[in-house]
C-alpha cells in the first residue's frame, strides 16, 4: 500500500517532467492498480466475514462435542445402572420361576390328594351299590359335593311317628355296616329329616326331638352290627331342609327321611394332605 502511494506521488512529482503521453500510461497504470486494490479489499473482506462464520461454527461445534460428551458420559452412568437392574431382575425373575414352580408341584401334589379321595368315593359307591342294592325305591345311594350318602325313607325305617326302626331297616343297615367296617379310614354321620307337622309325644318336645331320636336309633343298630362308635355321628335337622315343599301328604312322605353320609376321617385327610407337603418341602431341600 505505501509502495503504491509512493509511486502515485512520485507520478504527480514527474508529471510535470513527463509528456502526455506518459502522462496517460501512468495514469492508467494507477487506474488498474486502484482496481487491484479494490478487489483485494472486497477479497480481504470476504475472507474476514467467512473467518468471523468459520470461527463462529468452531465455537458451535465446541459446544455440540462438550454435549455429546456429557450425553455420552449419562448414557454411560445409564448402562451400568441398567446393567446392574437387569442382572438383578434376572435374579428376580428366577426366584420368581422358582416360586411359581414350586407352588404348582404343591397344586399338583394337592391335586393328587383329591384324586385319591375321589377314587376312593367312587370305590365306596360302588362297594355300596352292589352291597345294598339299587332294586327298591326307598333306598338312595349316590355323591353330594364328593361325599358319599345314602338316603333311606321314613317308611322302610320307622313306622308314623315312632323311632323304633323296623325289621327291613335291620337288615339294609346291616349291608351298609359291612360296607362301612370295609372302609377303615371313614366315618358315618346318620341325619335325620322329618316333614313339618308338629310334633309332640312322651319325652319329645318337637320335630328336633324325632329327627335327632331317629339319627340316635340308626347310630346304635350300625353299633349292633359291629361298626365302632367311635367312627360313627347322630345329627338331626328337623323339618328344614325339605327335599320338596310339605304341601300335600305325597311330599312329606319324601321329607321324611334319614341320610347316612360315609365320609373319610377330617384328620386323617388333613393328615394325608400334610405329609404331601412334608415330603414336597424335603424334596426342596
Amino acid at each position: 500500500m505505501k509502495k503504491i502511494i509512493y509511486g502515485l506521488s512520485t507520478l504527480l512529482i514527474l508529471s510535470s517532467c513527463v509528456s502526455k503521453k506518459e502522462f496517460a500510461a501512468l495514469e492508467a497504470k494507477q487506474k488498474e492498480t486502484q482496481d487491484l486494490l479494490n478487489s483485494a479489499t472486497v477479497k480481504l473482506n470476504s475472507c474476514l466475514a467467512d473467518k468471523s462464520a468459520a470461527l463462529a461454527r468452531v465455537e458451535t461445534l465446541k459446544d455440540q462435542l462438550a454435549n455429546l460428551k456429557e450425553t455420552n458420559k449419562d448414557l454411560i452412568e445409564s448402562t451400568k445402572e441398567m446393567t446392574m437392574l437387569t442382572a438383578k431382575g434376572a435374579e428376580n425373575l428366577e426366584r420368581s420361576l422358582e416360586s411359581l414352580k414350586e407352588k404348582d408341584l404343591k397344586i399338583t401334589r394337592l391335586q393328587d390328594a383329591l384324586n385319591k379321595k375321589d377314587s376312593v368315593t367312587l370305590a365306596l359307591v360302588t362297594s355300596l351299590k352292589k352291597e345294598v342294592g339299587l332294586n327298591d325305591d326307598d333306598i338312595e345311594i349316590n355323591v353330594e359335593k364328593s361325599v358319599v350318602f345314602i338316603s333311606l325313607s321314613d317308611k322302610l325305617l320307622f313306622k308314623t311317628g315312632s323311632y323304633n326302626i323296623t325289621p327291613r331297616a335291620k337288615e339294609v343297615l346291616g349291608k351298609v355296616a359291612t360296607v362301612i367296617n370295609g372302609k377303615p379310614d371313614f366315618e358315618a354321620m346318620v341325619e335325620g329329616h322329618t316333614d313339618d307337622v308338629p310334633y309332640k309325644k312322651g319325652v319329645l318336645l318337637d320335630n328336633w326331638d324325632l329327627s335327632v331320636k331317629r339319627a340316635t336309633a340308626i347310630v346304635r343298630a350300625l353299633e349292633e352290627q359291629g361298626v365302632a362308635p367311635s367312627r360313627l355321628i347322630a345329627a338331626g335337622r328337623s323339618s328344614y331342609l325339605p327335599l320338596v315343599p310339605n304341601d300335600n301328604a305325597a311330599n312329606k312322605a319324601t321329607n321324611r327321611r334319614t341320610k347316612i353320609y360315609v365320609i373319610p376321617k377330617i384328620d386323617q385327610f388333613y393328615n394325608m394332605i400334610e405329609t404331601e407337603m412334608k415330603d414336597l418341602s424335603a424334596e426342596g431341600e
